[in-house]
């Protein structure tokens, strides 16, 4: 079973505040060759659609610096006729807390997955041993005698369901008509 390829690449989020929210968010990067091979023709639009959807996020986030620019208070302080409005301000910036969302479905995807892999190792395991019976029934034709030098006993020993039983059937065609 072919393992699938990913490369890890970190990115950093921040809060509105500026601060680094904690933690770096490790997200999967895509194989795009391996994605392309998988698409039929009728959704090439929809994958390219995507595709550059998701060059453009990508772009975006690497576009970013590592730490935002720290503001200046004092520039303000000095700029802003009202007094005490900057203070304010500033005091309800650093209080600012932004929740981080809480991540529900990677569990989910990750029992899916399983289960996916277990039902495909499954199909694999029938697939190959319905191979094994193609082949044998390939090597039997393989070997046989040509249908064209073969007499009807050769034919019925070769094919036994081609036998026709003339004792249960006496008649022609031998066989009950609805098996025709």
């Amino acid at each position: 079973m072919k393992k699938k390829n990913f490369r890890y690449s970190t990115v950093t989020f921040y809060s509105e505040t500026g601060r680094m929210t904690g933690r770096r968010v490790a997200l999967k990067a895509i194989d795009w060759l391996a994605f392309a091979e998988r698409v039929p023709p009728n959704q090439r639009g929809m994958f390219n659609a995507l595709k550059t959807r998701s060059d453009a996020i990508s772009a975006k986030l690497t576009s970013l610096p590592e730490t935002p620019a720290a503001i200046d208070w004092s520039f303000y302080k000095s700029t802003v006729a009202k007094a005490g409005m900057v203070d304010e301000f500033e005091k309800k910036f650093k209080a600012l807390q932004i929740p981080e969302p809480v991540d529900t479905q990677t569990s989910a995807i990750s029992l899916q997955e399983a289960e996916s892999n277990k039902s495909a190792s499954a199909y694999i395991e029938g697939s190959k041993a319905r191979i094994a019976q193609y082949e044998q029934e390939l090597d039997k034709f393989k070997n046989m005698i040509p249908f064209d030098q073969m007499t009807i006993e050769d034919l019925n020993h070769t094919f036994p369901e081609t036998k026709l039983d003339k004792v249960k059937h006496p008649y022609w065609p031998h066989k009950p008509i609805a098996e025709l």
